[in-house]
């Protein structure tokens, strides 16, 4: 019902109104009006309650949900190649004859040094001499003494006759140790003298002059430069897939690759030397000995000894092996097995694998080049 029709109705209303005179009339008159009057409000209250409503907001449009796919796993083609199985290690080239000198003599004061590293000695010449002036003034006043007992020996000797035998053993075991003690002395004088074992340059110096020298404590070190050697460190876990012939490729340091072969092992294998050529942190212990060893078949001119290189043994090679990357390679129990791709999906075939490197598996039986692998 609209406002509208109410209006239209109020004019024929209010001439009633007038028109009507009795009480009974004006009553329903009266009543009449109430009515349109109330009417009239509540049809001004529901108007104006609709423009006091909040407005309200366009439906929200959500984008529509896709579901995840599953990711596909990669496919892998079975191939052929050259397999290779290595061992590979690091080193340095060393003189073939090489040695660190020392004293014998433990107390003395280092006199001199005479070499610096890099200097060329010959054999025999003096590297270092140790401080024996003590030891020479006694061997001088020993020697002043010897000569009195050589006297008395003499006369010692005249006089055999009168003396018994356990008089004449005791003069001269007197003799014979004195004259012992000045050949000692004497000795321990000329081992002063530190020479140069061989024919070499000095490759380092561990003293200097005024240091307090122990028996045995490396003074210097001299090498044959002129003859060098591939000299090689690998772990002992590995040493046991080595063997001696086996061909290396060695990676020399500004001279490039060359081939060459294991020709002797390390005579002292020690687990903590990995990585560390000579299995210390003393380079001037550094000995052919402690390294494996390799005979390159052209030695490259120019090489300095301690150029750094390393090196690659092949302890297996096949040409032609069927191979697939590791992650293709599915193995349950004592099951060895994979997944391949053909016309009708996918099935599982159980292979037969031989050598494997970081990044290939040899298939021995079970797989043919060309066909489709399902990685993990």
């Amino acid at each position: 019902m609209s406002t509208k029709w109410w209006t239209e109705n109020s004019s024929n209303i209010s001439t009633e109104l007038h028109q009507e005179k009795s009480p009974k009339r004006q009553r329903r008159v009266k009543w009449m009006k109430t009515a349109l009057v109330i009417m009239i409000g509540a049809s001004l209250v529901v108007t104006s309650g609709c423009s006091l409503l909040p407005k309200e907001e366009d439906e929200e449009v959500l984008p529509p949900i896709t579901p995840p796919q599953i990711s596909k796993k990669p496919e892998y083609t079975v191939t052929t190649t050259t397999l290779e199985s290595t061992v590979t290690g690091s080193g340095k080239m060393l003189s073939v004859q090489e040695e660190t000198t020392s004293f014998q003599l433990d107390g003395m004061k280092l006199k001199s040094i005479n070499v610096k590293p890099g200097d060329n000695v010959t054999a025999g010449q003096v590297i270092a001499e140790l401080d024996v002036s003590d030891l020479e003034k006694k061997l001088r006043s020993d020697r002043l003494n010897f000569r009195t007992q050589e006297v008395k020996m003499k006369e010692t000797l005249r006089k055999r006759d009168e003396m018994t035998d356990l008089e004449f053993e005791e003069a001269k075991i007197l003799f014979e140790q004195a004259q012992q003690d000045m050949a000692d002395k004497e000795a321990d004088i000329a081992k002063a003298k530190l020479t140069a074992p061989f024919t070499g340059t000095v490759i380092s110096v561990t003293a200097k002059k005024g240091d307090s020298i122990k028996a045995y404590d490396p003074i210097a070190v001299v090498a044959d430069t002129s003859h060098l050697v591939v000299a090689a460190n690998v772990s002992k876990d590995r040493l046991n897939q080595i063997a001696i012939g086996m061909p290396v490729e060695v990676d020399i340091n500004n001279a490039g690759k060359h081939k060459g072969k294991v020709k002797q092992f390390p005579m002292k294998q020690d687990d903590n030397n990995n990585g560390n050529p000579g299995g210390g942190n003393n380079n001037n212990s550094e000995k052919p000995e402690d390294f494996l060893i390799v005979e390159l078949d052209k030695m490259p001119e120019g090489l300095n000894r301690g150029t750094p290189l390393s090196i690659k043994i092949i302890t297996n090679r096949k040409e032609n092996a069927i191979v697939i990357p590791p992650v293709a390679l599915r193995i349950i129990g004592s099951r060895t097995y994979v997944q391949l791709v053909d016309g009708e999906g996918r099935r599982e075939v159980d292979v037969a694998v031989g050598q494997q490197t970081s990044t290939q598996v040899e298939i021995l039986e079970g797989l043919k080049p060309g066909q489709k692998v399902v990685g993990k």
